[in-house]
């Protein structure tokens, strides 16, 4: 015996070329919702670890634009202004203050990098209480420095394949022509510290001639504390500005928020399009079939079995459009990333789309609600018809 599913199913292979069609919009749409909720996940998971891997909750810098050095701070750039070492005894006295240490970020001119050279980025830090606060980092080859005031450097996975290094190699430092030991290559951790070179906190300080000078300040304070009490004290140092982390990311998400808005109004439009697609198919599907629904309306079909059968097509459609635009969506969400990427103001490391198998169920659920939906009024229409009408062909349309 032929199932409504199978009679559904045939009526759509009838005219292929326009049931491609609905069922490309379709899965359009599908791809734009499901890629869009996965961007807006997948970003503030990225972001959030970029945070939380940089190893403290709040930096002390020299005043400047706080929100530029901290940006700055998460792509792994350089700093803006010097501040005295010295106030690190200052911030250390706080109670509420569990760990703390130094960073000097500085920039060379680098004639190798890209066709007209570029910038390479040098972190001066203090590699005991560097560690403690970063301890997820990993060596995939050799530790940290011998000596505070040793010539040498750790590398991020990232920058020791650029540079082609390896541990016991040597890596001179563009425009101020000194040579460093690589005694230590890192495992890859998806962020910044990829692509950053590590030099003792004494020895940058002397190659660049900024004795007893630092750029940043990372701390993190013990649990449980006030932190916004901890930020007012820290105010009262003088020539220093205090940069939360949480504070960056609020505002990193508010800069983000406009082109969320932007994106969502996209896929909004995109599934009223898809909408009106399954719509005039379905519709149009039904006045060419009218007499032949009259006829199974003499033989005893009902309106709620003509309404079922119109109904099982919409579903066909909608399930089939959307799981090919969910497949659409896991093989193209590198391509999706890039391009968020080349438009985003900043763009955290790791990826900035997360499809898991939540999301994609929940997407396909949507997609058949809306496409059930865009089926009644075609449905209704289809059980409305009488069938005296329908076989003389006067179709009341």
């Amino acid at each position: 015996m032929i199932t409504k599913f199978q009679v559904a199913y045939k009526n759509l292979l009838r005219k292929k070329v326009r049931t491609l069609l609905t069922l490309v919009g379709i899965a359009l749409s599908s791809w734009v919702l499901v890629s869009l909720l996965g961007f807006n996940r997948g970003y503030e998971v990225s972001l959030n670890k970029d945070i939380d891997n940089m190893g403290f909750q709040i930096m002390v810098m020299a005043k400047g634009c706080p929100y530029e050095a901290a940006t700055l701070m998460l792509k792994g750039g350089t700093g803006l202004r010097y501040m005295k070492e010295s106030i690190m005894a200052d911030i250390a006295k706080e109670p509420e203050v569990e760990q703390i240490t130094p960073i000097l970020m500085s920039a060379v001119f680098d004639p190798n990098k890209g066709e007209s050279g570029g910038i390479a980025g040098y972190f001066g830090v203090d590699a005991k209480t560097f560690s403690e606060l970063k301890p997820f980092l990993k060596f995939k080859k050799g530790g940290w420095f011998t000596d505070p005031n040793a010539y040498e450097t750790v590398m991020g996975y990232e920058a020791a394949e650029l540079e082609q290094r390896e541990v016991g190699d040597k890596i001179l430092m563009p425009e101020k022509n000194v040579e460093f030991k690589v005694v230590g290559i890192l495992e890859r951790t998806g962020t910044q510290d990829d692509g950053t070179i590590f030099v003792p906190l004494k020895t940058l300080q002397k190659v660049f001639g900024t004795p007893d000078q630092i750029t940043t300040i990372g701390l993190k304070f013990k649990k449980g504390v006030d932190s916004a009490r901890l930020e007012e004290k820290l105010y009262q140092l003088p020539d220093v500005q205090i940069v939360s982390l949480a504070q960056v990311k609020e505002t990193i998400m508010k800069l983000i928020s406009t082109a969320k808005v932007m994106v969502l109004s996209i896929a909004l439009i995109a599934i009223l399009i898809a909408m009106v697609g399954v719509i005039n198919t379905i519709l149009t599907s039904v006045w060419e079939r009218f007499q032949e629904i009259g006829i199974l309306k003499t033989i005893g079909a009902m309106p709620w079995d003509i309404f079922k059968l119109i109904w099982i097509e919409t579903l066909l459609l909608c399930t089939a459009g959307g799981i090919l635009g969910i497949i659409f969506a896991l093989f193209l969400s590198k391509v999706t990333d890039v391009a968020m990427r080349r438009v985003l103001p900043y763009a955290p490391g790791g990826g900035l789309v997360m499809i898991d198998a939540k999301l994609i169920l929940f997407t396909l659920a949507g997609i058949l609600c809306i496409g059930l939906l865009s089926g009644i009024y075609p449905a209704w229409r289809a059980g409305r018809i009488r069938p005296l009408e329908a076989i003389r062909g006067e179709a009341g349309r």
